[in-house]
């Protein structure tokens, strides 16, 4: 038996070694459920697709640990999975499906590719409604296949589905009536040095079409809820067809602002914190004012500057072609073509010295 005095310095290496273990073990646990998070946040989705060779790791280094020890590591599964897992592993010994003949043949991949495009394409949809859609097409599946179609390619049941709906969908599904705003600013010359203009703009995300709403170099809410009466005016305001309007969560966007506008029958979604990918079409138009136009310019005042964007918008919206369009104009040209095929009859209009210039063709 050892000496007292070495079993206590056995003890504490013991027990440090422990203890740092143990902290290991919880950065990692923390680790895991930060990644969780992150995967709840990017996708919507909680549960993780694993491949069958992640399968087959997990299940071999969890399958060597106690019952106690599976319980406080396993993180992004439940120990009874792990072990369903290993179950299966050691069942493919005496597995002989590869060698039968008889059974029901797969569904051919064009098929499968219409199940999944089917359901991708409508969230709200079941097994039973995508299976009654393909009869329509005179394609004859049962609901079971559909199910496990599904299951395959890591697509949840219509219910979990519908909770996870991108963005994208959203998007889609309300493109006749969105629309979207945002501020930028441009820096301009003054009597005492630069001033910071800032210029607030709605762009109806079908068309592209750009309406500037405002500028002003100190915006107050009162100010803002006055342009957003301009915007619904039943007349002649540019969100007077608008049911939907996508902004970020400026100040000036606040609950007053918002009622405005629901009052006159606009819903306003606002977009997750610091995620200006949620308003895509808005910040390309900004990219697209600054490198086209505003970046050619020194600007002197405000005056100067409501000219510059007057002439742009009205190039943007009747005489610039849209390569997210497929390269169409956001208003058809009403000009008159001349089809004859000469090319003498070709004019140029130009918009601020030749910074802007559209060509057609004048009839004969």
């Amino acid at each position: 038996m050892l000496p007292a005095t070495l079993q206590f310095f056995v003890a504490m290496i013991a027990s440090a070694m422990a203890d740092r273990l143990t902290r290991k073990v919880a950065y990692m646990h923390e680790e895991v459920r930060v990644l969780k998070e992150l995967l709840q946040d990017a996708t919507g989705k909680s549960r993780l697709a694993f491949t069958a060779d992640q399968r087959r790791r997990l299940a071999l280094k969890a399958k060597v640990l106690s019952a106690k020890e599976r319980a406080a590591c396993c993180q992004i599964v439940r120990p009874e999975t792990i072990l369903a897992w290993y179950r299966q592993l050691g069942a493919r010994n005496y597995d002989s499906s590869n060698t039968r003949k008889a059974g029901r043949p797969r569904k051919r991949d064009e098929i499968r590719a219409l199940v999944l495009r089917l359901a991708t394409e409508n969230p709200r949809w079941g097994y039973t409604k995508i299976r009654d859609a393909l009869r329509g097409l005179k394609i004859e599946i049962g609901r079971t296949t559909v199910a496990n179609i599904l299951a395959e390619a890591g697509l949840d049941p219509a219910p979990e589905r519908k909770k996870t709906r991108t963005w994208a969908h959203f998007l889609k599904s309300h493109w006749e009536t969105l629309y979207a705003c945002d501020f930028f600013s441009v820096e301009t010359l003054g009597v005492s040095g630069t001033v910071r203009q800032m210029v607030f703009f709605v762009i109806e995300i079908k068309t592209r079409a750009i309406h500037i709403a405002g500028i002003r170099v100190d915006p107050d809410a009162d100010w803002a809820k006055q342009v957003a009466r301009n915007l619904v005016d039943p007349l002649e305001g540019f969100l007077r067809n608008a049911k939907f309007l996508i902004h970020d969560r400026d100040p000036l966007f606040n609950k007053a602002w918002s009622q405005l506008l629901g009052n006159a029958g606009v819903s306003c979604v606002a977009i997750p914190a610091k995620s200006p990918n949620c308003n895509p079409y808005a910040e390309r138009f900004v990219r697209t004012v600054r490198e086209e136009c505003l970046d050619q310019f020194v600007i002197f005042g405000e005056a100067h500057l409501r000219h510059l964007l007057a002439e742009f918008v009205q190039h943007y919206n009747r005489e610039r072609y849209h390569q997210g369009k497929g390269g169409k104009l956001v208003t058809p040209n009403l000009l008159a073509v001349n089809d004859n095929g000469a090319f003498a009859t070709i004019k140029t209009r130009s918009r601020l010295g030749g910074v802007l210039n559209f060509y057609h063709r004048e009839a004969a």
